[in-house]
């Protein structure tokens, strides 16, 4: 074996971390990331080309994963979870919009709770990132604007198909006003849910190309009303997605995860410091005792080249890049951000 792990006073990792106002004392710092596993039971077992199951709960499987990585004073986030069928863009994943997806999240939350670990909700919408196979509707997304890789194809294939379907198939049509409404009520519905069955608190996932973050990227956003056009007008969905959540759960049970230089699912946005810093100010004058916010670092040499990475800093006017301004936007509040918080 190895030389024994130093944790002596200069390392924080095993140090208590306070979250939520205070409420939650962490006896350590190792958080479980949202990870999606997709193993989920299909709640109609009847499933059939023509008529398939798009709806999955969570099982014993899940209780066993989730407990296994259980520690006394440690916290969990959850897998993403779709607070609507609209917005479920992945086989296998329970929902937390029926009752029988709450019952097994219950299972899951007691079982966490029993060996004293703490559990947070994350809710996940997946928005143009999907296709209408999965969900039995129409996708939806701030503006109709088509997959720009013609050729690229969704993870997964249809339900009872081995056929990859291209996402340039499936256009998304624009959310209306009232559609945009009722999208921030499914979100408060799951929110009120998830605490309702034990759960910590809740973390919105505002980030890696999905709903919200859709809202906030240049090349998705096309309205010309009050949820597009400017980067305040930009960030008016995710700002009053947040106040909802708050008034549903409390800020100090509330938490958002951001990717401010992310790329994924082509959310390939410009005005990145001037968007993101103006909601990040706002988050912190409106929600000012949330319980953390939670970043994912711009790691661009694991995915890119060099030249397609300094393509992409051009674009937005920086030499550089890292989450030091949001950093010192949110102060105090707890800020968890790849391997350290």
């Amino acid at each position: 074996m190895g030389d024994a792990l130093d944790v002596g006073q200069a390392s924080k990792l095993f140090q208590p971390l306070d979250i939520a106002n205070g409420k939650i004392r962490l006896k350590h710092r190792v958080i479980l990331a949202p990870l999606t596993r997709n193993r989920g039971t299909p709640l109609n077992a009847d499933s059939t080309p023509e008529n398939p199951n798009r709806i999955w709960v969570p099982n014993e499987l899940m209780v066993e994963y989730y407990t296994q990585r259980t520690t006394e004073g440690g916290l969990i986030i959850s897998e993403g979870l779709p607070p609507s069928l609209e917005g479920n863009a992945m086989p296998g994943v329970p929902g937390i919009f029926l009752p029988e997806q709450a019952e097994g999240w219950k299972k899951i939350v007691d079982a966490v709770h029993a060996k004293g670990g703490y559990i947070y909700a994350q809710l996940w919408h997946s928005g143009r990132a999907n296709i209408p196979q999965l969900t039995g509707t129409p996708i939806v997304a701030p503006s109709a604007v088509t997959w720009d890789d013609p050729n690229e194809t969704f993870s997964y294939p249809a339900p009872h198909s081995t056929t990859p379907v291209k996402l340039a198939d499936h256009p998304p049509i624009e959310l209306t006003v009232d559609h945009i409404k009722k999208t921030i009520d499914d979100y408060r519905k799951a929110a009120k849910t998830a605490m309702d069955i034990g759960f910590d608190g809740v973390e919105l996932h505002a980030g890696n190309g999905y709903l919200p973050e859709q809202f906030l990227s240049t090349n998705i956003n096309k309205r010309t009303d009050d949820y597009g056009g400017t980067a305040e007008k930009r960030c008016k969905f995710p700002l009053e997605l947040m106040e909802e959540l708050a008034k549903t759960v409390g800020q100090e049970n509330l938490a958002i995860r951001l990717t401010p230089f992310g790329l994924f699912n082509q959310a390939r946005s410009e005005q990145r410091v001037e968007t993101w810093g103006h909601l990040c100010r706002e988050l912190k004058a409106r929600l000012p005792n949330l319980s953390y916010v939670s970043f994912v670092e711009p790691r661009y040499e694991q995915i890119f080249s060099e030249a397609e990475k300094q393509e992409f800093l051009n674009s937005w006017g920086l030499p550089t890049v890292d989450l030091s301004l949001f950093r010192s936007i949110f102060g105090d509040t707890p800020f968890f951000f790849g391997w350290w918080i």
